[in-house]
């Protein structure tokens, strides 16, 4: 059994990369939503709390909180920035609005704590606050303040801990550092959260889980997809594991032959089924981007129901689900709003004739790399460029149809191609074009024409939680323009999307 780490989501934007910080230091950590009963936290016997940011004010009327009792619990508890003001009020301290200090900061260490042992006097951190803690708690010491305003940055008593900044996020440079040692220090992690167990974990699950029947796996080319299948296969072997590629007509260039040849030549098992035009004509008319997932799920799964008859003895689909699918597409893991339903968890209807196995919904990404690097998977599958599961259904704006799906494949096609031969590609984290249905004038040589719009976005990102817009070279995007225009029936203009995760989503729709 772990070791593990709860944090209670109290409806912060960082809350998952908090996270995914612990588990980068080899703690296990699970979010629950802020309200779960006493009990629950007991039941699960964690090493520590952390108590996450939000975007409330701790003396609002109706703020979320939680029951003085889990500071009688005697487990170590980390507040952040939301966290560390819920702290103080509810043992007695003071809030109040203040001045409103977002982004780039910098802490002064006014006294010894373990939390910010082996750091330097002076640190660089992330705010995001507009109230400040004005009067401690009986008992609570001032650890840090801010440089500028000498303002309450840190705080502690026991093993009780507040920090008004984010040490989750990369902006804070010794963040991991203050986590590590809050864990280790503090709440005397033993460290046990490993790739290797890991993998061990998953595949006592899956083996205990898979009884009888076979499992069929919704295969894309993409990581998440692809280790899924790698490890499914190795664990239950091909006799009770199949693979399906279902051509929905929304993947990118040449992407369902390479995809089959690569999962050919990994040993797994596999089989292509044509709808395409099935999938268009369900989608005929439909523009809202909720109502496309929702669509393409449900036909997703009517396809796996009928070839699974023509399979012997299924019982169970595979999916690539990760956490934060499962935290972006639903909210019961805290209070957070639902941002999209992703196509392999909001898309499924309540009753299914499958058993869902899904190996990874704990699982960050870069959880999911390590693992595919344990099963000796190439890294040109590990490193392509994440890829939607409604594929470029979901990058078409407005109504999708056959001649729009040729328009953002072919854009597509030249944006990754130009990448890969300025050796970018692998330097950015995910590039897109999106098809906006917004025409425009242009001029192709004599003739006035009036066509569509691509836009063209890349991103850099750690964990894709948050995301920053790559500046990518004039010289690349004049060339990549061009030859959209030029190459591309039916679009007159490029343009460059410039704005970051939050506030908004990596994709449009």
């Amino acid at each position: 059994m772990h070791q593990k780490a709860i944090i209670l989501d109290f409806g912060g934007q960082y809350t998952q990369l908090i996270a995914r910080k612990i588990r980068e230091v080899g703690v296990f950590s699970e979010i629950l939503p802020y309200n779960v009963p006493i009990d629950k936290i007991v039941s699960l016997d964690p090493i520590a709390l952390v108590l996450s940011g939000g975007a409330r004010s701790v003396y609002d009327k109706d703020a979320p909180t939680v029951s003085q009792e889990i500071f009688k619990l005697n487990i170590p508890i980390l507040g952040i920035c939301y966290g560390m003001q819920l702290i103080v009020h509810l043992l007695g301290g003071e809030v109040k609005e203040g001045r409103r200090e977002y982004g780039r900061s910098f802490v002064n260490f006014v006294s010894r704590s373990p939390l910010f042992e082996n750091l330097r006097s002076r640190e660089q951190v992330w705010m995001s606050h507009g109230d400040e803690v004005i009067r401690l708690p009986k008992g609570f010491r001032v650890t840090a303040v801010t440089e500028e305003r000498n303002v309450i940055a840190a705080i502690e008593n026991g093993n009780i801990f507040g920090v008004q900044f984010h040490p989750e996020v990369t902006h804070t440079p010794s963040g991991v550092d203050i986590l590590r040692n809050f864990l280790y220090k503090v709440a005397k992690a033993r460290g046990d959260w490993s790739i290797g167990q890991i993998i061990e974990d998953i595949s006592t699950g899956i083996k205990r889980k898979v009884t009888q029947g076979k499992v069929i796996c919704a295969l894309s080319g993409g990581v998440d997809s692809t280790v899924t299948a790698v490890l499914l296969n190795k664990v239950l072997g091909k006799d009770s594991f199949i693979g399906l590629l279902v051509d929905t007509g929304f993947m990118r260039k040449g992407e369902v032959k390479e995809v089959a040849k690569n999962l050919t030549s990994l040993g797994v098992p596999l089989k292509i089924i044509d709808a395409k035009d099935r999938f268009l004509k369900a989608l005929k008319g439909v523009i809202d981007p909720e109502k496309k997932r929702k669509i393409i799920g449900k036909t997703f799964i009517s396809v796996f129901k009928e070839a699974a008859e023509k399979i012997t003895d299924v019982r169970y689909l595979a999916q690539g689900t990760l956490y934060p699918d499962v935290i972006e597409s639903t909210s019961v893991k805290g209070p957070s709003a639902v941002i999209k339903t992703h196509h392999n968890v909001g898309g499924l209807p309540e009753k299914l004739d499958f058993e869902l196995v899904e190996p990874f919904r704990m699982l960050f990404k870069d959880e999911v790399r390590k693992i595919g690097k344990e099963l000796k998977i190439p890294n040109e599958l590990l490193y392509r460029h994440p890829f939607p599961g409604p594929g470029l259904a979901v990058r078409i704006l407005g109504e999708v149809t056959y001649e729009r799906l040729r328009k953002v494949r072919e854009a597509d096609f030249i944006f990754v191609k130009e990448l890969k031969k300025t050796n970018l590609y692998d330097k950015i984290s995910q590039a897109l074009c999106v098809l906006i249905p917004v025409k425009s004038v242009g001029v192709v040589g004599d003739k006035r024409i009036y066509d569509e719009v691509i836009a063209l976005r890349a991103v850099s990102t750690l964990d894709f939680m948050t995301a920053d817009w790559c500046d990518l070279p004039k010289e690349l995007l004049d060339k990549v323009a061009r030859r959209i225009v030029n190459e591309v029936k039916g679009v007159s203009r490029v343009v460059y999307d410039i704005t970051s995760k939050p506030p908004a989503t990596i994709e449009w729709e």
